[in-house]
């Protein structure tokens, strides 16, 4: 997501009493809310990736978000015990991928420049026969799709799309737009959201630094491989009023005098994030009415609650 403007509504401060910023968690209330960015290899399963990561810190649940086939590498977020619960949610943020394409033919550079051009924007996808998903013909955004390096009939590429766009797909329907046909042959997912490759663990990182953790007490790099649940949401965000998290923590909506300030560009029916002024993810909700409705709101509901994950009580009762 790009960056919105702050819209503030109401100029408040949190009550250092309750709550706490998520840099300065410990590991072990990191290990309850955060999300491992891992170096997926190629090879094994996404499903495999997340089951070794979650036996290497001893975490009592791992899920991961966007599964990976086999042979292509890179991130994959794998979220740590509470977390698994966001995984879902996560699931919808954009993706970017390097890959390279082998064309079936000679084509020039402009060829493929303009074919590249032509693939960007919104495209018209059949799922392959082999997916987790109904064969029916669906469309889906492709944000940038761009040449990086050219050799002979290989091209190195970059694109950035919209959640669920098959990029084998992508380099088939340009192959045949082309008539002369064109193969994946190397693929590798370099951001989710805003989770980028630079942040990523290799599967020896996430051993070694919860050995150095709990064999010497050095815990730098499990913070490092360890992050805040609150950097991987790809989502608008809505900032709550002390005076309103317990509630949402309740299960009840947000209305409109909860919000502290939001995120510009949120749109009726957008799934958001809630959170407390101190950046700590309160709630997943259904947003009712856009940034500026919500701003002008007095009263009424600003956004129904999908899934809470701060746990209750950790800020004061208030009514």
């Amino acid at each position: 997501m790009n960056l919105q403007e702050t819209l503030v509504k109401v100029e408040e401060e949190s009550d250092e009493r309750y709550g706490k910023r998520p840099q300065e968690r410990s590991v072990e209330e990191l290990m309850e809310y955060g999300i491992v960015l891992a170096d997926k290899p190629q090879g094994p399963s996404s499903h495999e990736v997340t089951s070794w990561v979650r036996k290497m810190l001893n975490a009592s649940k791992a899920g991961h978000s966007g599964t990976l086939d086999p042979n292509v590498s890179g991130v994959l977020p794998v979220g740590l015990n509470r977390a698994t619960r966001a995984m879902g949610l996560m699931l919808k943020s954009s993706k970017e991928y390097v890959g390279i394409i082998k064309f079936h033919c000679d084509v020039s550079q402009d060829k493929v420049n303009s074919i590249f051009k032509k693939f960007s924007g919104e495209v018209e996808q059949m799922p392959p026969v082999k997916s987790a998903v109904r064969r029916v013909l669906r469309k889906r955004k492709v944000y940038y799709l761009e040449p990086l390096e050219f050799n002979g009939r290989e091209v190195l590429f970059r694109v950035g799309c919209e959640a669920g766009t098959y990029i084998r797909k992508l380099c088939f329907d340009m192959g045949k737009e082309l008539g002369c046909g064109a193969n994946m042959l190397e693929l590798r997912r370099t951001k989710v959201g805003g989770l980028e490759e630079s942040r990523i663990s290799t599967l020896q990182d996430v051993k070694d630094a919860f050995w150095l953790w709990k064999e010497k007490g050095n815990e730098k790099e499990m913070r490092r491989v360890i992050l805040p649940i609150e950097d991987g949401l790809g989502l608008g965000r809505i900032w709550l009023r002390d005076s309103a998290i317990e509630a949402v923590c309740s299960g009840a909506v947000l209305a409109a005098p909860g919000i502290a300030k939001l995120e510009d560009g949120i749109a009726a029916g957008d799934n958001v994030a809630l959170m407390s002024l101190k950046g700590e993810l309160v709630a997943f909700s259904a947003a009712q009415a856009s940034s500026h409705e919500m701003l002008a709101m007095k009263n009424g509901v600003a956004a129904k609650t999908i899934r809470v994950m701060m746990k209750k009580g950790t800020y004061p009762k208030c009514w």
